[in-house]
């Protein structure tokens, strides 16, 4: 298959990438190479990328419409997978307008080159900060989303209303995976396994919110990938139980569909911390902190649908994650 993917030199788009390469598949990588965090770990995944054969770079930001346009018009793509975003829910506190850039002007320009280059399929990210203040757990995509907390997780949640209609109206196949606070090697330094590692083999603090008592739903990378790449080979089709009377959030009357992609298995962050101290053999000091703005105390990823449609469920356990990511950010940080 020939494959678009943006924002390969991210975590999961690099990761991603990787797969489809591995597999023998022909992937054309889009990244504008932003400094939301160092540039040189997105640069060190894309040298990995750019030596496999089958792997052609394009650097290039969402936004412009004319370059988006120029990669669809010069190749014909079997599929899009679009992990290119503006991340990070604390952020978009202080600079809202790169969500908005990001996220839904460079997200329209994706739907329309779809549009208008028959895409076969568009798998793009969406994410689990979408279930915001609802309670009820496991988060389910049967259940309405209409309560983000976050301007990040209202960027996501308009993802799946515009990819919506782009199905309904256009009859693109378009699949929204919301993937669940995901770590492993090559993770970005924003988050937290990142942050502890690092703090704790300095000697120094780690804040830790809500004072450790959170849950997350925590998903080894490996098994997101797994995860879009199925999803990817199974193009979205309508559901043709779909009720307009009764509408079921997550399938449509259109080629539209919402999975989960988490491990669904939350474990209280003091555990997550427990897991680093001991892959380090190190103990951390801890800075108890209160609950930041647009965080949500526990996260649970119902996996139901993307088993049924895929035959998959993410299953690595934190311990072994968390091992895999302390070998490799201890051979990265001392090149």
């Amino acid at each position: 298959m020939h494959i678009l993917v943006t924002g390969a030199a991210g975590f999961i788009g690099f990761h991603t990438s990787n797969k489809l390469l591995a597999r023998g598949d022909t992937v054309v990588g889009l990244d504008n190479l932003n400094d939301y965090y160092d540039v040189n770990l997105k640069k060190a995944r894309l040298a990995l990328l750019e030596a496999q054969p089958g792997f052609t770079f394009a650097k290039i930001d969402l936004q412009d419409r004319e370059a988006v346009a120029a990669v669809f018009a010069q190749h014909r793509f079997d599929a899009v997978i679009n992990l290119a975003a503006q991340a990070g829910v604390r952020y978009s506190l202080e600079n809202p307008h790169a969500y908005i850039d990001s996220n839904v002007v460079g997200f329209t320009n994706i739907l329309e080159c779809c549009r208008h280059h028959n895409t076969g399929h568009l798998v793009y990210a969406s994410s689990s900060s979408v279930y915001g203040i609802n309670s009820s757990m496991p988060f389910s995509v049967h259940d309405n989303v209409d309560h983000p907390i976050s301007l990040y997780a209202a960027s996501k949640k308009a993802n799946e209303l515009m990819a919506h209609t782009y199905s309904h109206l256009f009859g693109v196949p378009t699949t929204g995976l919301r993937f669940f606070t995901v770590y492993g090697p090559w993770g970005r330094p924003d988050m937290a396994l990142f942050l502890f590692t690092k703090a704790i083999m300095a000697g120094e603090p780690i804040q830790v919110f809500n004072h450790g008592q959170m849950q997350r739903d925590f998903t080894y990378v490996d098994d997101i990938v797994e995860g879009v790449v199925r999803v990817m080979d199974q193009p979205a089709a309508a559901n043709p139980e779909w009720d307009s009377a009764d509408p079921d959030p997550g399938t449509s009357s259109a080629p539209y569909r919402l999975y989960n992609i988490g491990n669904n298995s939350p474990v209280m962050l003091l555990d997550y911390i427990a897991a680093v101290e001991k892959a380090l053999g190190k103990k951390a000091e801890m800075e108890m902190l209160p609950m930041q703005p647009g965080d949500v105390a526990a996260t649970c990823a119902d996996i139901d649908a993307l088993e049924q449609a895929v035959g998959y469920r993410p299953n690595t356990p934190i311990e072994e994650g968390v091992n895999n990511f302390i070998s490799w950010y201890l051979d990265y940080s001392c090149k």
